[in-house]
């Protein structure tokens, strides 16, 4: 039976939840979630890879940020708690732009990439990935896995409507074996739990 391992970019699959809950972020277990995936695919769990980057913090923060950092720690904490679980973490950077403050991930997909090829590079039996993301940076080690005969598998999102939010590159698309289409459904079957497994 396949075994794989799941890939998460963490702001991508915020910003998905966000959407499907009408302007609020779901409530679910991440970990159930991650592990409904394989078993819809009929794969082995064999842990979670999730890639964040903490809340900006201004010197010193306002009320709002501090309060983002705590909610963000305490989360990242009950999560650290798992053992199949692997954290890695970016930065955040702000920047100011002609419609006001913009928030932006730094150092997330090269944190993720750099895991995918030690994952290519080590015997540890993993022969699939599922990679939830939407960004073509991971396009080269998406065909460099595939060409050493690993199989990965795309959970993304997107739309039509040009105007919309979310949009997946064909060419990302095509890297992969085969993608789906995230829906509200598969957050929906993994109610939160607080304590660990």
């Amino acid at each position: 039976m396949d075994k794989a391992k799941v890939f998460i970019d963490a702001g991508f699959l915020s910003k998905v939840s966000n959407h499907f809950g009408a302007g609020y972020y779901l409530r679910y277990n991440l970990v159930s979630f991650a592990k409904s995936l394989t078993g819809a695919e009929n794969i082995v769990f064999k842990g979670l890879n999730f890639y964040n980057a903490p809340p900006h913090q201004s010197n010193p923060p306002t009320e709002n940020e501090r309060k983002r950092k705590e909610n963000y720690d305490e989360f990242m904490d009950k999560l650290d708690k798992y053992d199949c679980v692997t954290i890695k973490q970016g930065r955040c950077r702000k920047l100011r732009t002609n419609s006001g403050w913009k928030y932006e991930q730094k150092g997330v997909d090269t944190l993720l990439t750099m895991d995918l090829m030690k994952l290519a590079m080590n015997d540890e039996k993993i022969n699939t990935i599922i990679l939830i993301a939407s960004d073509t940076d991971f396009v080269p080690i998406v065909k460099h896995l595939r060409s050493i005969g690993m199989k990965v598998i795309l959970y993304t999102y997107y739309e039509r409507d040009r105007k919309s939010k979310f949009s997946t590159s064909n060419y990302l698309l095509q890297s992969v074996d085969y993608y789906k289409l995230l829906t509200k459904e598969h957050f929906d079957k993994c109610p939160l739990i607080d304590d660990p497994e």
